[in-house]
């Protein structure tokens, strides 16, 4: 009995150890681990759907005094890394990278976010401020673009309808 106490002790000193280096030295992530999020301002629209089901409400979105658009925040620190945001995200702007450290230290807590600035495109018209449409959503709805659906993608919904509404006068008297 006691010998086969020591036979395994000596085979687990030949076999080294069978744990990870971290954090002195690099470890094993897999594929599919959910860690940070990372947010992509360009493809974010602001439209707050990541905000409504995040539940660690660990997602905020603040509108800019000066309407220029809105702040961004991913609070790490709350996040459950569950993957609802990136799932529910209509433009793909929301990923979970495989960045899963989130070791600091306590001074530091309110320094554990993400930010981005989701900046309003201007209406060309009127330059009412508005959410930004990246192309490839509007690609996916309305198909290949003309020139004339580009110039109305850009505009806001009040000019837009005065623009449809011009259009519909003018084939009305034709």
């Amino acid at each position: 009995m006691v010998l086969s106490i020591f036979k395994v002790l000596w085979n687990n000193l030949k076999q080294g150890p069978s744990t990870d280096p971290f954090p002195f030295g690099e470890t094993f992530t897999p594929a599919r681990l959910r860690g940070k999020v990372a947010v992509d301002p360009e493809a974010c629209v602001g439209c707050g759907v990541c905000a409504t089901v995040c539940a660690g409400n660990a997602i905020k979105h603040v509108e800019r005094g000066d309407g220029s658009g809105k702040d961004f925040y991913v609070w790490h620190n709350t996040c459950t890394f569950c993957g609802l945001c990136q799932h529910y995200c209509p433009t793909d702007a929301i990923r979970l990278t495989n960045n899963w450290s989130t070791a600091h230290r306590n001074e530091d807590k309110y320094k554990m976010k993400e930010h981005e600035f989701v900046a309003y495109a201007r209406c060309p018209q009127c330059d009412q401020a508005m959410p930004n449409m990246p192309h490839a959503m509007l690609d996916h709805i309305y198909g290949a673009p003309t020139e004339e659906l580009e110039a109305i993608y850009k505009l806001c919904p009040e000019c837009r309808r005065q623009k449809a509404a011009q259009q519909f006068g003018a084939q009305i008297h034709d």
